[in-house]
């Protein structure tokens, strides 16, 4: 690959993370906002009461009444929230889109209101069905169901979007890291011996921390270096002792061209930390 189609296919990559990022504050909002709505549906069926005791339950007394603070008007907040979640949900998962519009929508041609029919506009209309003697046989309540049904394809969005983001973040590191390799190759060709070596410490310092992120390994101190992520990756198992030993070599080499000024580092080391540095990119994850 040139480096102008590499350059090229770095950027394509980094901006489809952005996007990405932007879809995942959008879908963290709406659902935030859902569950304000769903809320706002429990109190509209069941009465401020109900709903206050149910949250002083699971929050507490404080945070409950922060939230009921926040409970927005069902019919002034939900067409701004379906509009934009039905656009999302259209570009992550196109398949639950019918399902999504069906618990808005009344279905064409209907002739009568069953309690699996009552959808999300009979709510925002206030339909009410009562019997001969007016007792209330089906009133907004019918609708909670398809609202959290609709919460629950956000969701799964959600779900999808995050298995998507990460494959483009992976994608975008391997991309960034294997340009850093060629630029310290190219500054080792150059007898740049030791911004070659520090090039290529800073590419493996960054994957081992990623490899620990990927793994949920907590780093606990604030700027690990090297061999502090190898042995937190040889601790938790995610590397056997033949990789932990070879990066603990590369850690030195890294060093030696960092931090030892009283020895020049030789080519041949140079080229050992670049290739075993390469190798640990497409072999540790």
């Amino acid at each position: 690959m040139s480096d102008t189609s590499s350059h090229r296919s770095y950027h394509l990559l980094f901006d489809m993370a952005v996007n990405l990022e932007r879809f995942k504050k959008d879908l963290d909002r709406l659902i935030d906002q859902g569950e304000m709505l769903h809320l706002a549906m429990q109190k509209e069926a069941f009465g401020e009461k109900a709903v206050a005791e149910a949250l002083r339950k699971a929050k507490g007394p404080e945070a409950a009444d922060a939230t009921l603070s926040l409970i927005p008007r069902f019919d002034l907040a939900f067409e701004g929230w379906y509009s934009e979640s039905l656009a999302l949900i259209r570009q992550l998962l196109p398949d639950r889109l019918s399902n999504f519009i069906a618990m808005y929508e009344k279905p064409k041609g209907r002739k009568s209101v069953q309690y699996g029919d009552y959808v999300i506009q009979d709510y925002l209309q206030g339909y009410t069905r009562t019997d001969l003697d007016g007792k209330v046989t089906l009133d907004r309540r019918a609708a909670i169901p398809q609202f959290r049904q609709q919460m629950s394809i956000l969701v799964a969005a959600k779900r999808r979007f995050e298995s998507s983001l990460f494959e483009i973040r992976q994608l975008v590191q391997a991309d960034l890291f294997d340009s850093e390799i060629e630029a310290a190759r190219e500054l080792l060709k150059n007898r740049f011996l030791r911004a070659a070596g520090a090039v290529t410490g800073v590419v493996l310092e960054k994957h081992l921390h990623q490899v620990c992120d990927d793994h949920h390994i907590k780093v606990a101190k604030k700027n690990p270096g090297i061999a502090d992520l190898n042995e937190l990756l040889k601790s938790n198992s995610v590397i056997e002792m033949p990789q932990w030993r070879h990066i603990s070599m590369l850690a030195d080499l890294r060093n030696l061209c960092d931090h030892n000024k009283n020895k020049e580092p030789s080519a041949e080391q140079v080229t050992d930390l670049i290739d075993g540095t390469d190798k640990v990119l497409k072999t540790v994850a």
